[in-house]
């Protein structure tokens, strides 16, 4: 009987690990159900496992939106690791900045902002940890642009160049109304988002420490209606979204509970029906999750 049960097992373990993963049927859906939406749309995924990939629209170029706000993160702390500024120095909150157009000066408004409490603390100085997690945990773009005009936006632009991430291009911070008319955005397509998830998944971003700490931050990410929004609640998620009329993203990593992960880009634009758009994304995350388990 022991005997029995002992082959029995071995021929269940060998069952799963001779079970593939066929990732071109997988890919077909995903390009079925972008069918099914108006607009453009791309999908960028990696099994960190495996070394698959899953490539639709991979370098169509998108508005960032507040995806951009990972890179900027990341030049910070590029910085920080020159030493060249410490998280516990403050800058001062000021709602005045320059658009890059002709360096005249324009506010962001608090009823456009997803962020209350950096507007309650005008004059007063706020340390860059804070202003760094606020702008990635709750995407405050007072937040964003204070540390833009800190670091230099062409800075984050040379760092995500270095990084490989060709199509990257953070030109200003948000809500230049001057240089969104002249259509100067900042841009990114889905294979560059993938390239630096991925090098900050392998602690490849600066360096391990480094890495793990933004991992962290983005894992307090409160905005889950895509890539986390269909998945269980145990599953961790390391995330920035974007959101612009007619655009919606989600980026980030997938931690597995056996210890695999994986990394997924989706990225909108010009959608008829945000919702319907934003729903469809969220079943391809759900999607791709239940094929990897």
């Amino acid at each position: 009987m022991l005997q029995r049960s002992i082959l029995i097992l071995i021929v269940l373990s060998l069952g799963s690990c001779d079970k593939k993963i066929d990732y071109n049927i997988l890919k077909k859906k995903i390009v079925s159900k972008f069918n099914d939406e108006i607009g453009n749309f791309a999908l960028a995924f990696k099994n960190l496992d495996d070394g698959k990939e899953i490539l639709i629209n991979e370098n169509e170029i998108f508005h960032a939106a507040s995806t951009m706000k990972t890179p900027v993160m990341i030049e910070f702390y590029r910085q920080l690791y020159q030493g060249k500024l410490s998280l516990e120095d403050t800058l001062q909150i000021k709602n005045e900045f320059k658009s890059i157009v002709d360096g005249s000066m324009y506010k962001l408004s608090e009823f456009d902002d997803s962020d209350k409490n950096t507007y309650n603390k005008l004059g007063q100085y706020y340390s860059i940890n804070n202003l760094i997690y606020e702008m990635i945990t709750i995407s405050s773009n007072f937040a964003t642009n204070i540390l833009i005009e800190y670091i230099g936006a062409n800075n984050v632009t040379k760092s995500m160049k270095e990084l490989g991430a060709l199509n990257i291009d953070i030109l200003r911070g948000v809500e230049d109304i001057k240089a969104f008319e002249l259509g100067l955005n900042n841009t990114t397509s889905a294979k560059d988002l993938l390239i630096i998830y991925e090098k900050l998944a392998k602690g490849k971003i600066i360096d391990n420490e480094s890495s793990a700490i933004m991992i962290d931050i983005l894992k307090d990410q409160k905005y889950d209606d895509i890539i986390p929004r269909y998945l269980p609640k145990d599953i961790e998620v390391a995330n920035k979204t974007g959101m612009i009329t007619g655009v919606h993203h989600d980026s980030g990593i997938v931690f597995l509970k056996d210890g695999r992960k994986y990394v997924i880009v989706l990225l909108s634009k010009n959608m008829s029906d945000m919702e319907s758009g934003t729903e469809m994304m969220a079943k391809i995350s759900e999607l791709i999750y239940k094929t990897l388990n």
